[in-house]
């Protein structure tokens, strides 16, 4: 079965997170994504979050680059540079991560590249873009966070900042990409020409920022941190029960009603501090603590199950170990188990979109370093003689003696 992107050779010349996720998605839906990376070092995440499996690998790097195949190019060798060149004129996609002006000096930017294959759409991933005052300044999810204004609204008021711990910037980054790439691809189709993708971590926070820039304009207030509130309807939160928090979201006057019905509080339909959902939002804390006066007198899983069957959304709040083994999780497919070659069977997350016809499929593991180097280069039409000369000219780190090459890897 041809997945949607099987006709698609993307360059991964990424690391780290946005970049890696993007390549991912796009190697999900069948897309050939090659890893170029650098001799004897490669993706920083390989050696990242302070701990191992069974081999050198760490578990977010094995997460974030299944469906690709590795090959390493030493791009700063001219060998190496021709190697990088063969393989552009190739490939439909390249998306890069540098600090903009390295890809410039290591000769394999935008401009450079199109010359060898005007059909190249080409993506880069900044902290702050390729244009712009700040446009050089080191860009990380943190950073972004602070600066598109998304720490200030995190938290609680009166306390110190505090970021999202699921790094919204860099993932949205690659979601944001993802569709820039897949938008010029079909805008190809129509040009025959490649097109320039510019994302980055900072547009991406600041263009998730809905809510609070709605807010913003439309009040001339500043939002501030409202903990797990939502900024245009009440009750929409966090509550205590009996023994814990759980979550409902009566945001319309007929799950107001309901939630009243359920808490037996009916007469809060007739307070004039709660008669509409601008004046619970204007009166949110009172609300809350009228409410969770009603929830302290059962454990949140029975308020759960009677607001369900009242139709009024609510939920527990899992940790992760709860979550990844719910039946919504396990129905749905969303932890897979993949075949690696040195650990074994490991866990991964699933498919987060599900495509009817063409089902996407895991057809590689994260691979180790340099594992397709031979194999990848063969298949851009470099033969064994050829890719042995490079090898010598230090094209893939310090040359190797040819018979230390087995099963295809390098």
């Amino acid at each position: 079965m041809n997945l949607p992107l099987s006709n698609i050779k993307v360059l991964d010349v990424s690391q780290i997170m946005a970049g890696p996720f993007c390549c991912m998605l796009l190697g999900d839906m069948g897309a050939d994504v090659i890893k170029v990376e650098t001799p004897g070092v490669g993706d920083q995440t390989r050696k990242a979050m302070g701990f191992r499996l069974k081999g050198e690998d760490s578990g977010g790097f094995l997460a974030l680059n299944r469906n690709k195949r590795s090959v390493e190019i030493d791009l700063k060798n001219p060998a190496g540079l021709e190697a990088f060149y063969e393989l552009v004129r190739g490939a439909d996609v390249l998306v890069e991560n540098n600090r903009p002006g390295v890809a410039a000096r290591l000769k394999i930017d935008y401009p450079a590249l199109r010359e060898i294959n005007p059909r190249l759409v080409y993506a880069s991933i900044s902290g702050f873009g390729q244009t712009g005052p700040w446009s050089r300044r080191p860009g990380l999810d943190l950073i972004a966070q602070a600066m598109s204004g998304v720490m200030s609204v995190m938290g609680h008021p009166d306390a110190p900042p505090v970021k999202s711990s699921v790094p919204i910037a860099d993932l949205g980054a690659g979601l944001f990409s993802a569709y820039g790439i897949l938008s010029a691809i079909i805008g190809r189709g129509h040009t025959g020409q490649g097109q320039y993708v510019d994302a980055s971590l900072f547009e991406t926070a600041l263009g998730l920022s809905v809510w609070e820039s709605a807010e913003y304009w439309g009040t001339g207030t500043v939002p501030v941190p409202i903990g797990s509130a939502n900024r245009m309807s009440a009750p929409y939160q966090a509550v205590r029960a009996a023994d814990r928090h759980f979550v409902i979201g009566a945001a319309n006057p007929k799950l107001w009603a309901a939630l009243c019905e359920v808490i037996e509080r009916t007469d809060l339909l007739q307070d004039p501090r709660f008669t509409d959902n601008a004046a619970r939002i204007r009166n949110r804390d009172v609300l809350i603590r009228e409410i969770e006066g009603e929830f302290a007198r059962k454990p949140a899983d029975e308020w759960v199950d009677a607001l369900l069957a009242a139709g009024v959304p609510a939920g527990p709040i899992y940790t992760y170990d709860e979550a990844l083994v719910s039946e919504q999780a396990v129905a749905r497919e969303m932890v897979l188990e993949i075949d690696h070659p040195v650990e074994g069977r490991v866990k991964a997350l699933g498919f987060p979109v599900k495509l009817s016809g063409t089902p996407q499929q895991v057809r590689y593991p994260a691979p180790l370093l340099g594992q397709h180097t031979q194999e990848v280069l063969g298949e851009f039409g470099l033969d064994d003689m050829a890719i042995e000369a490079l090898r010598e000219r230090g094209a893939f780190g310090q040359p190797v003696a040819p018979q230390t090459l087995k099963n295809g890897t390098a």
